[in-house]
């Protein structure tokens, strides 16, 4: 974020474990949306439940809504009170009413979803320690470079990035300030440059 003056900028990059907890239970539930964004890589053979149609409907209703709260939960508050799911610690909170399906869904794969959720937020963490500094100067070089195109100072915005393991390169839009980009994409600068210019374009 620029020191000093108006307009500013900022932008939070992580790998948060309850996105990645969601993305994994997405794999074993079955759950097709969002369609645009892609699937985990390297999850091994997934299996998910036969369950009559009807009962998947549900099922991806209500995981949509806990996706949404979890990507952005200032702009998505629950309308009925949270309860943490006991198998999953405190990581996982569900509304008290209209997640039953969800809830009872998702208990049986809790172990395996909180370790393969560690692993990524710690693979990302030991990653981009390895280039401590690079991160702001990623994004400061591509808002830079915008306000040269434009030729005026980028209006505040805000920005938040997941990076995650997916199968496909990209970056793809999860909320309204939310971005998912590929881990691998994430340490290619002159491919991510390139991929989040049209991010910045759009909100500066």
């Amino acid at each position: 974020m620029p020191s000093g003056g108006t307009p500013s900028w900022v932008i939070r990059e992580n790998a948060s474990r309850s996105v990645l907890l969601a993305l994994y239970l997405r794999e074993v539930l079955g759950i097709a949306s969002p369609t645009e964004l892609p699937r985990l890589r390297d999850l091994g053979p997934v299996t998910p439940a036969d369950r009559p149609v009807d009962v998947q409907d549900e099922l991806e209703r209500q995981w949509r809504a806990w996706w949404m709260m979890t990507v952005e939960p200032e702009a998505h508050p629950s309308s009925v009170p949270l309860e943490l799911i006991e198998a999953f610690g405190t990581e996982v909170a569900l509304p008290t009413t209209g997640a039953e399906t969800l809830a009872a869904a998702i208990v049986p794969h809790a172990d395996a979803a909180l370790s393969w959720a560690e692993w990524g937020h710690e693979a990302y963490r030991s990653t981009s320690s390895t280039h401590r500094g690079d991160a702001y100067r990623a994004y400061a070089g591509t808002i830079a470079e915008h306000e040269r195109e434009v030729g005026r100072r980028a209006h505040s915005f805000e920005l938040n990035v997941e990076v995650l393991p997916l199968a496909a390169r990209g970056i793809w839009w999860i909320g309204s300030l939310t971005v998912a980009v590929t881990d691998t994409l994430r340490t290619d600068p002159a491919a991510f440059d390139e991929a989040l210019h049209p991010i910045i374009a759009e909100l500066a």
